[in-house]
Parts: structure tokens; sequence; C-alpha cells
């Protein structure tokens, strides 16, 4: 295969990523990195690396929107993005001392449980009346725009977040993703904000978590310009255009598809794990 087959082919394959990524709400981490590792046979850090990018990519092509649009809580994501980029420098670190096959066991377990969060998303709970001092010091209530006008909300169990958020970035760092579903669990479940808040607000931070920890693969040599390039175009172009074609189409059986290929994915992965090829 030459060179630029090989870039057309991982241009392509990253757009379908992205797009599906942006149709699910997951974005297209959870399937650049088994793509790049499966298909093109990618070494792991190399393609968790390059994932990282995409992640920056999709997170500032999308952002902008959103804040414009009001949905973003601007003061809790840069209030949670202390810990997060806590945890996604810290497991940046620890990523250069464990295997790749320790790396592709955790990555399984964050497709599975990506799978799992598609098939059944999470309904956000009433929201906490009780005033919560960190909040009220922060300012971090606000309101967000629906077709009945702007609907305040507060938010609860900042500290409790901030913890989950620190393993959010962990994870982000250790297996390419932008672990979007850790922080959308922890803001909509922990932190009481609204469901639509959560995943924008959590759009918001990836791509910082991301810049955190893709400095240091950057500075390790895992991040190779041939293979990032490509896909974070890719990945960035499929997520628009899922942005755009998500409000007219149904996305029950595409989350079964994506689920479907998630899993199997992981399977395949732990696979080569079992088989000794990684």
């Amino acid at each position: 295969m030459t060179a630029s087959w090989f870039i057309l082919l991982l241009c392509a394959a990253s757009l379908g990523a992205g797009f599906l990524g942006a149709l699910t709400g997951l974005g297209g981490g959870v399937v650049i990195v088994p793509v790049l590792v499966l298909l093109f046979g990618v070494n792991m850090r190399f393609a968790v690396g390059a994932s990282l990018v995409a992640v920056i990519a999709t997170s500032s092509g999308a952002a902008a929107a959103y804040v414009r649009e009001g949905f973003t809580n601007i003061r809790v994501g840069i209030l949670l993005e202390v810990a997060t980029v806590t945890g996604a420098i810290a497991g940046a670190i620890i990523a250069g001392y464990v295997s790749n096959r320790t790396i592709a066991i955790i990555f399984v377990f964050a497709l599975f449980w990506s799978a799992y969060a598609t098939l059944r998303p999470p309904k956000p709970l009433p929201p906490d009346q009780e005033p919560d001092a960190i909040s009220k010091k922060f300012r971090l209530d606000s309101t967000y725009p629906t077709k009945e006008g702007m609907v305040a909300y507060k938010v609860h169990h900042v500290p409790v977040g901030g913890v989950l958020m620190f393993g959010a970035g962990m994870l982000s760092a250790l297996v390419g993703v932008g672990s979007g579903i850790v922080k959308v669990f922890a803001m909509d479940r922990m932190m009481r904000l609204p469901f639509k808040v959560s995943t924008t607000t959590s759009n918001f931070m990836i791509g910082v978590t991301a810049a955190a920890s893709a400095g240091v693969y950057l500075h390790r040599g895992q991040v190779e310009p041939e293979i990032a390039a490509p896909v974070a175009l890719g990945a960035l172009a499929g997520s628009l255009a899922g942005a755009r074609v998500l409000p007219r189409i149904k996305t029950k059986a595409l989350r079964w598809v994506f689920a479907g290929l998630v899993v199997f994915a992981g399977l395949e992965l732990l696979r080569r794990v079992w088989g000794g090829a990684m």
C-alpha cells in the first residue's frame, strides 16, 4: 500500500468514526483506536496519541457552537478541568510505565462501558434544591435554553464531581478517548446538571483534557504526524457531518450498530491480548 492510499484510508475510517461518535454522543475515540490497531496495525501507544489529537479537533469544532447557543456551563467546565487535566497528566505519565497489554485491557473495559451507555443512556435525576456552598462561592448555578425559554438550575456535590473528573482524565490519557461517558455521568447524576448541559459541557472539556495528555505523548515521540493529521481531519469532518444529520434522523438503530461495532472491537482486542499478539 502506498503512502497516499494509507492516508486516504485513514481519513475515510476516521470520518466514519467521527460520524458515528457524533450521532451517539460518545465521540469518535472509542472507534478510532481499535480501527488503527486492528485494521491498520498501528502500535497501541501511537494509536492512543493519534486519537487524542483527533479528540482535540472534534471537541474544538463543536464546543464553540454549544457555547454560543448557551448550553455549556463555562464556569463548571473550567473549574472541573483542574481535576481532569491533573488526571490526564498523571494518566499519560503512568501510560509510559505500563505495557501495551495493560492499556489494551483497560481500553476493552472502556469499550464495553461505552456500548452499555449507548444502549441505555442515563436519565437525569430531579434537581436537588438544597443549597451547595461551593457552587455558591464559585457562582456555578446558571440557566439553559429550552422551547419554553431559559430554565434555571443549581449545581451540587462539586467535590464528588471533581474526584470523578480526575478519573475521567486518567482514562482519557491511558486509552485515548474523550472519556465523555464518565464526565456526563459525574455532571448529570452527581452534580445534578440538566442532561443537555452535561453533554455540552463535557464536549467543552474533553479537548482541554486531551490536549494535556497529548502533550506528554508528543514529548515521548508517540504522536506520529503522518497518522495523527489524517485521523484528526477525518474525525473532525465526520463529527461536523454527524452534528448536522443528527436532528433529522432516528438514532436508535445507529446506537445498536455503534454498540455492536464497539463490542466486536473489544472482543477482537481481547483475543489478541490472550493470543500474545499485543
